[in-house]
């Protein structure tokens, strides 16, 4: 996905009808998703079936789509792709699920976000790639989104791109203030008031309520807030590493540290511009947002490793897409070659990277050398992906998202989202959240605790 599309979609929070749409049908039994014509494929029947050909139709809204679905045809001539752009996150989610409750109508090959893949796989409308040997891909790609696509021991998508977290600083703010790059949360909170006391127009970076970044901060912290058994959940915003977040995070909203300018909004762009938001702990595709929309920025940015709690490395991912194979698919067996091809092939990812596409999920390109030894003048020749790949290599395992996520950030902002606004803890706000989380989730007939 495109740094501008993917960053603020990935932010942009569903409807809360779109959202009870997608969550509601998300139980095992409750879909009609069709098994389509391939159960019981194996890997040999995808190669057979890319020189067999046949058609095929791929939904997504990455704008290295069109590339990449040309290079695909052009190897495999027998076969054709039909490209549809069925709108960005939650307007194709909406589409989707109609067609999982219609039991028609669904694409072969559907990009999703990993905090919402676990909606589709629930509704068991999603195809289990381990049947075509797609397991073995596992050392391909980094820990963060290989886990990201594995739901309920089964493979519902292959990564297509990540987000690990890192701290994107503007390094002449830091100097002009003399601020050390602070490399743990303490440190990161005590750059925070050294900041605002000198410059009370300055502050550390923006954050009024995101939930994205809250659940990828707690995944930082070694926070596991869902469990997830099938239709069974478990929910505890109150555990050890949620608690680890708030700690710190209390200090800068209970002392007004954090500017509330909203993101992805002209005065954002603004600030981030002339030094006002002096940093951003965010996703590795954040430097194509500072570059496409931070002109004045150039030469000031620099990155840094996300801060820790300890000094030992530690990182979440915040973004990032896989593509499926929906059951629905009449010929599961190319559509899965098509989705190795798209996802898993040095030319497509290639593809992908150079119309920025994102970061790479995929290790090889990763570690590539030509992508290692980038210095882009706007960051004043820094190396940045070094430190990217290393963040990737720390993200923590285990994480989780809520059968019901799209629903759950619709209404982080009416519960969390008013402690930013009037500066108290977060702690109360992350209960109130889970209260409502954990009555919805029984609503919609999960069977969920709240701890």
């Amino acid at each position: 996905m495109h740094h501008s599309t993917r960053s603020s979609a990935w932010r942009r929070v569903a409807s809360v009808a779109v959202a009870g749409a997608v969550a509601a049908a998300a139980l095992v039994g409750c879909s009609s998703s069709g098994t389509g014509s391939d159960s019981g494929s194996s890997a040999s029947d995808v190669t057979a079936t890319l020189k067999k050909g046949g058609t095929i139709t791929y939904w997504t809204w990455t704008p290295a789509a069109k590339a990449q679905v040309a290079a695909f045809e052009k190897a495999y001539p027998k076969v054709h792709v039909k490209l549809v752009n069925a709108g960005t996150n939650t307007t194709e989610y909406t589409k989707l699920q109609n067609a999982v409750k219609a039991g028609k109508g669904a694409p072969d090959v559907a990009q999703v976000e990993y905090y919402a893949l676990s909606q589709f796989a629930l509704s068991d409308s999603l195809v289990d790639l381990k049947q075509f040997g797609f397991d073995s891909l596992k050392k391909d790609y980094s820990t963060g989104p290989w886990g990201n696509v594995n739901v309920q021991g089964a493979l519902v998508g292959l990564p297509q791109d990540s987000g690990p977290m890192a701290m994107f600083y503007n390094k002449t703010e830091f100097e002009k203030y003399g601020i050390s790059v602070p490399t743990t949360w303490d440190e990161y909170v005590a750059a925070a008031k050294k900041l605002h006391a000198a410059n009370p127009d300055a502050y550390i970076t923006a954050d009024s309520g995101d939930p994205g970044f809250a659940t990828s901060m707690i995944w930082q912290a070694g926070g596991h807030p869902f469990t997830v058994d099938g239709t069974k959940v478990t929910i505890n915003l109150q555990d050890e590493g949620t608690k680890k977040f708030t700690s710190v995070w209390n200090e800068l909203v209970q002392n007004k540290l954090l500017s509330q300018t909203p993101g992805w909004t002209d005065d954002w762009y603004k600030a981030l511009g002339n030094g006002d938001i002096a940093t951003m702990i965010t996703g590795a595709w954040f430097p194509g947002i500072l570059e496409s929309s931070v002109k004045d920025g150039s030469g000031q940015w620099a990155v840094a490793p996300i801060p820790t709690y300890d000094g030992k490395a530690a990182n979440a991912e915040n973004g990032g897409s896989a593509e499926v194979v929906m059951k629905q698919s009449k010929n599961q067996a190319l559509a899965a070659g098509f989705l190795q091809w798209l996802n898993d092939s040095k030319k497509s990812v290639s593809i992908f990277i150079n119309a920025g596409g994102g970061f790479p999920s995929t290790t090889a390109d990763q570690n590539s050398s030509a992508f290692l030894n980038q210095a882009p003048e706007y960051f004043n020749g820094q190396k940045i992906n070094k430190v990217l790949v290393s963040g990737a290599k720390d993200v923590v395992s285990g994480w989780q998202y809520l059968p019901y996520e799209v629903y759950a950030n619709s209404i982080f902002s009416d519960t969390v989202g008013q402690a930013y606004s009037n500066a108290t803890s977060l702690d109360p706000a992350l209960k109130n959240w889970q209260k409502q989380l954990v009555t919805y989730g029984n609503q919609q007939g999960f069977t969920v605790k709240g701890k």
